[in-house]
């Protein structure tokens, strides 16, 4: 097969360009390709085969075979293997950092800081229960009974662009800890990182079939969520998305779907909040990968009696930290480009719509340059509950900031939403926090911080954010299923 070749600050780094199926890079079926882009400059980085219903079922059967090798690997060696790819993650760091700067616009520092390491961690923590997948003994009348949990079988993975390297082994970790084999279908506008994982997933030994990377647009997907073989699809991605996932399960297999779906994360700043944290960790929460996060806090209720204080400093720091866009690669960027141009237009038109609605624009709200996708940190204060820019996720770094009085005013605002996947609460009053994160409807609050993830602690969503878990020992009851094994005792024999 033939390989891209990407070259960024000076690293070489070449990707194969073909589906990854039975451990090896094959064109598609029908020899169908797409382009990928480098969205700081919007030119094409190359072509990839994408895949098509044909190759799906070319896929599938050789996940069959390879599920059923992997099934009966021992726990110990499933590790060893989960630990292998754990350190060659980790040689090639700089290379995946570099190639989701290129495809997906993350900068590289943070990718290597931040994406990278956090795949890794997860290739270690789920390596460490791979032996560890135990039932239970229960005593019942007239017998005994055991609980065993079983692997699914050939499961998927659909996976989005702007993390795309962690939140792949968000799933694939945990699914291959449990003995599933699977297929992998990453976002069309950031496939390179799937492809370099690919080839490490050969050179760590993975037996053939246990795991299948098929680049493709929504077709593919689709035909995933449509495969009768499939048992379950595990999808991080947009809401609308998800719910064509939920109808082709339930008018097929009744496959199990896990969906972390989308957001729009409530921050929460109370008046006895250590301020500096507070702004620190509000403006990193709609800034971080420029916004195009389900877990940004892109709402923000600030207290009345401070909030004056904290629009002027939020102003301030955004001004003494001028953006400085271009290549993700360079040290100097701090600001990356936007994924693509129609996300860049989408972007622009929910900043337009603030400033048609009566918000007040503390800063930013254009584009920048005329190359490639890039668009200032943007936010507005005293919006309404009921404008756009409040109610619907943007996916772009647009903040949308209002006052509040009470603490149960502001819990009942930051619940009245369609989303429920992230939040933030900044206060010193413990009891305070305690009450608040109670009361608030999110699947994750962080208290004086954002964000804070880690291996061990479960990650998803409630309502419309979806459901299921990755991460945390929660994820591995979604890619497991219980057996009851029930014994009669019978009476001795006279």
């Amino acid at each position: 097969m033939a390989a891209i070749t990407v070259t960024a600050a000076g690293k070489v780094i070449e990707v194969p360009t073909g589906l990854f199926i039975h451990n090896e890079f094959v064109p598609a079926l029908k020899k169908t390709t797409f382009n990928t882009e480098n969205p700081s400059t919007g030119e094409v980085l190359g072509s990839v085969s994408a895949a098509t219903e044909e190759d799906v079922h070319k896929a599938v059967a050789s996940a069959t075979i390879g599920f059923k090798t992997w099934k009966s690997t021992s726990g110990p060696a499933r590790a060893k293997l989960l630990l292998k790819l754990a350190d060659l993650v980790e040689r090639d760091a700089e290379q995946f950092a570099a190639l989701e700067a290129v495809d997906a616009g993350v900068l590289f520092g943070d990718s290597l800081g931040m994406n990278v390491p956090q795949a890794v961690a997860n290739l270690r923590y789920y390596a460490g229960w791979a032996d560890k997948i135990d039932g239970k003994t229960l005593a019942m009348d007239g017998g005994v009974a055991y609980t065993h949990r079983e692997p699914l079988g050939v499961c998927g993975a659909i996976v989005p662009w702007n993390a795309p390297l962690m939140i792949t082994i968000w799933k694939l970790a945990p699914a291959l800890a449990v003995g599933n084999s699977l297929i992998i279908k990453p976002s069309e506008l950031s496939p390179l990182y799937a492809l370099k994982l690919a080839a490490l997933i050969k050179e760590a030994g993975f037996p053939a079939g246990v795991v299948n990377v098929l680049p493709g647009d929504g077709a593919a997907g689709r035909a995933l969520s449509e495969n009768m073989e499939i048992r379950k699809i595990s999808f991080t991605g947009s809401s609308a998305t998800g719910r064509q996932i939920l109808k082709a399960a339930a008018s097929t297999n009744l496959k199990r779907v896990n969906l972390e779906l989308g957001g729009k994360g409530p921050s929460i700043v109370f008046d006895d909040c250590d301020l500096d944290n507070a702004l620190l960790w509000t403006r990193i929460g709609i800034t971080a990968h420029n916004g195009q996060i389900c877990a940004a806090g892109s709402r923000i209720y600030v207290q009345r009696n401070i909030y004056e204080k904290f629009l002027a400093a939020y102003t301030a720091m955004a001004e003494a930290s001028p953006a400085v866009v271009g290549d993700p690669m360079d040290p100097k960027t701090n600001k990356g480009p936007i994924v693509s141009s129609a996300q860049h237009k989408k972007i622009l038109g929910y900043i337009e719509q603030g400033k048609q609605c009566g918000a007040r624009l503390l800063f930013g709200g254009e584009k920048i340059g005329e190359k490639g996708y890039f668009v200032q940190n943007t936010a507005f204060a005293d919006v309404a509950e009921d404008a756009a820019i409040m109610k619907e996720e943007i996916f772009g770094p647009v903040a949308s900031i209002a006052p509040f009085d009470t603490e149960d005013e502001v819990v009942s605002k930051a619940n009245d939403t369609l989303h429920g996947l992230s939040a933030a609460v900044f206060t010193n009053d413990i009891s305070r926090a305690h009450r608040v994160t109670t009361a608030l409807e999110s699947g994750q609050v962080t208290v004086n911080a954002w964000a804070m993830l880690s291996p061990n602690a479960p990650f998803g969503g409630v309502k419309e954010s979806g459901y299921g878990r990755d991460m945390g020992e929660d994820a591995l009851e979604g890619w497991t299923s219980v057996k009851a094994i029930k014994y009669a005792i019978l009476p001795p024999k006279l």
